[in-house]
């Protein structure tokens, strides 16, 4: 069983590395919901990292998702 805490970072590598789907996958796997659901936990957790480790990504808000269609 996983703490509140493990679920919070689950997908934090993949979500700043840019690989969209892959923390999407993880925290679908992770959490055992829909895609949707998981999409919107990942777009939420995206803006907590922007906002807090703004430097760990290596590109703008805009370039980050420019071949992401949801």
């Amino acid at each position: 069983m996983h703490s509140g805490s493990d679920t919070v970072g689950i997908a934090d590598d993949e979500i700043i590395a840019g690989r969209i789907i892959l923390g999407i996958k993880t925290i679908r796997d992770h959490l055992g919901c829909s895609v949707h659901d998981a999409l919107d936990a990942y777009v939420a957790r995206y803006r907590v990292l922007r906002r807090e480790r703004p430097d760990d990504f290596a590109t703008g808000h805009e370039e980050y998702w420019a071949n992401f269609y949801s």
